[in-house]
């Protein structure tokens, strides 16, 4: 589908809300809360990096989606982020967005069997999409609010590009910053295109191999279960 950004320089956006808030017992359900980007961005690591940041004062499971492996799901396994009873892997077998987008039952029961299973009530779910491009969304239905992640090794027009990912998430993060200089990144002008395409959404820049380089994803986290445990 073309889109006309002949009028305004980002689309008309709609709030993300996986419904209903509540569990079929009554309960409050988790904040579900979706990452999507290209392949190699670092969204698992962005994932690992959060449930580190996080897991001592929140209830944290992860759900991940690769094509034909579990990859993903065992590296986090491997680095210990989470217990392994709170990390699940959903096979796409297909186009990562058409488990996240178009056919979102798979990763629905996935969220579901850990929400029955984890015995204290859980506080966030992060729902980790396989490796896809530009047009990477999430269906209202799975998630909350969705991050996508990109990177600067991708190019400094990556932003000017847009894109639903670019344009329509509710948090955009350029990770990978320390490589800025070797690639030839101008971050300032990445930002002010990631302004023009995005407005007042927020955007977070990163560098994962810096001591607390998650921490503006964090906080952004933070805001968000506040806000859903206000509603």
């Amino acid at each position: 589908m073309h889109l006309d950004h002949s009028t305004t320089p980002y689309p008309h956006r709609h709030t993300h809300s996986a419904t209903p808030a509540l569990r079929p017992n009554g309960k409050r359900r988790a904040l579900r809360i979706g990452l999507g980007g290209p392949v190699g961005t670092g969204k698992t690591a962005t994932v690992a990096a959060l449930c580190r940041a996080l897991r001592d004062d929140l209830s944290i499971a992860v759900v991940t989606n690769d094509i034909y492996t579990r990859e993903d799901a065992e590296f986090l396994l491997r680095n210990a982020v989470l217990p392994p009873e709170r990390i699940t892997a959903v096979e796409t077998g297909a186009c990562p967005h058409t488990a996240i987008r178009d056919d979102i039952s798979a990763n629905l029961e996935a969220i579901e069997d850990l929400e029955e299973t984890i015995e204290d009530p859980l506080d966030l779910i992060l729902v980790e999409s396989g490796g896809d491009n530009l047009t990477a969304t999430f269906s209202k239905g799975l998630v909350d609010a969705q991050i996508f992640v990109i990177d600067v090794a991708g190019g400094d027009d990556i932003p000017r590009k847009g894109g639903p990912g670019i344009t329509g998430a509710d948090l955009l993060v350029v990770n990978k910053t320390d490589l800025a200089p070797y690639v030839g990144v101008d971050l300032d002008g990445m930002a002010r295109d990631a302004k023009a395409q995005r407005g007042d959404l927020p955007v977070a820049f990163t560098s994962l191999a810096a001591e607390g380089g998650v921490a503006p994803v964090r906080d952004w986290v933070r805001e968000r279960l506040a806000a859903w445990r206000r509603t």
